[in-house]
């Protein structure tokens, strides 16, 4: 029978000796001892899988599916250690971890992945860009690649500047998901309100919620709001499953009473990259760049 925490001891006492110096980090549960120069990574977090591999890390464990297309070669090569809610902990102790990152929707494994090797939440959640800027910079010191965490940070506020000039003084946007034919609107303090926040881009609805998972909106709705401009997400396409995709739910007589429709002002965005690994800064400078070439008309 596989027993989680004596493999855990014999995995500790197996663990060379520079991996125990500890190394104090901030995760998403507050300042945690780690043991410094970690070299063989488990991670089941995909916006710390983004933000690792832009910074030239080599991911050895992960989940069997990761969604975003920009991250299949780090999914070919690492071991399969199962799914973010069902974890293979044979698995895991086969890899052998000096390091296990959880955040998002594995974060309540964090305590029985513990009982492997150190553990780590990094869940990006309240302040998107803000805790995902502040994982790149933690993650750089982790792996002693301060400086390449430095030049991602520069893109990020270059991307950042170039997007604000874009969006200003162009009007109110508003940002829906699509999930087959239902759809939900997101507010400055909804899920992916930091484009609002990060953008200076106003709402051309106030009276949204804050709702982890938005609110359930009508085409009345929409028509009525009359955004400038509609920024979509497909939530189907995000995570693979058939039904009616976002282009089709929109295609109806109420919406085309918008100007964002008449204007042609209807921003598809990359599901995937804000709805699953959102927070990466992979997944920010795309998303950035998407809206920005949208704005732009190209």
């Amino acid at each position: 029978m596989f027993r989680p925490l004596a493999c855990a001891a014999a995995l500790f006492l197996s663990l060379p000796a520079h991996a125990a110096d500890p190394l104090s980090v901030e995760t998403y549960r507050g300042s945690v001892d780690i043991p410094a120069n970690p070299k063989t990574i488990a991670v089941f977090d995909i916006a710390a899988i983004d933000t690792l591999t832009a910074l030239g890390v080599e991911v050895a464990g992960a989940p069997d599916t990761l969604y975003v297309t920009y991250l299949d070669e780090v999914a070919a090569k690492a071991a399969d250690l199962g799914t973010l809610f069902e974890p293979d902990f044979e698995a895991i102790h086969a890899l052998g971890p000096d390091l296990i990152i959880v955040g998002g929707r594995s974060s309540d494994q964090v305590d029985p992945m513990g009982e492997l090797a150190p553990a780590i939440d990094m869940t990006i959640w309240e302040d998107v860009v803000g805790q995902g800027l502040a994982r790149l910079a933690t993650y750089g010191r982790i792996f002693g690649l301060e400086d390449k965490a430095a030049d991602l940070r520069a893109s990020f506020d270059s991307q950042l500047a170039a997007t604000r000039d874009a969006v200003a003084g162009k009007g109110k946007a508003m940002i829906v998901l699509t999930n087959g034919p239902k759809i939900s609107a997101y507010g400055k303090g909804g899920r992916f309100g930091w484009v609002h926040d990060a953008l200076d881009l106003p709402e051309a609805a106030e009276d949204i919620g804050d709702t982890t998972h938005g609110e359930s909106i009508s085409f009345e709705y929409i028509q009525n709001v009359n955004p400038d401009w509609l920024l979509v997400i497909d939530r189907l396409a995000a995570v693979g499953q058939p039904g009616e995709d976002a282009r089709t739910t929109l295609d109806n007589a109420l919406v085309h009473e918008t100007t964002a429709w008449k204007q042609d002002q209807v921003i598809y965005l990359n599901a995937s990259d804000i709805y699953i690994s959102g927070g990466g800064i992979q997944s920010m400078l795309r998303t950035l760049a998407d809206i920005e070439a949208g704005f732009k008309g190209n």
